[in-house]
């Protein structure tokens, strides 16, 4: 299993409703997404920006969806609502 771990910049103000509908969002248009296995967003306990966890089945399937005109449309979404950018953490699961 392939799993990124995203760190999201700050949230502009007044645009937090906003960011979470666009995650539900992004998780139908990538329901069908060869090898995906989930995409959760988390909230920190105590303050702070939030992170999401994308579960894929391969590095590979990850990167075909990386590279789709869709992860386009949805990265174009979400910029407005950014207060910076994204930081990505790959790993690889060794241990279940």
């Amino acid at each position: 299993m392939f799993i990124v771990i995203i760190s999201f910049p700050p949230i502009k103000a007044g645009k937090d409703e906003e960011f979470r509908e666009w995650f539900a969002w992004s998780n139908k248009e990538f329901a069908e997404q060869k090898g995906l296995i989930c995409r959760r967003l988390l909230k920190p306990l105590n303050g702070g920006n939030y992170a999401a966890i994308v579960e894929h089945e391969s590095h590979e399937t990850f990167t075909a969806m990386h590279n789709s005109p869709k992860h386009g449309e949805v990265g174009k979404r979400v910029a407005p609502l950014l207060d910076g950018h994204q930081t990505p953490q790959f790993y690889n699961v060794i241990v279940e």
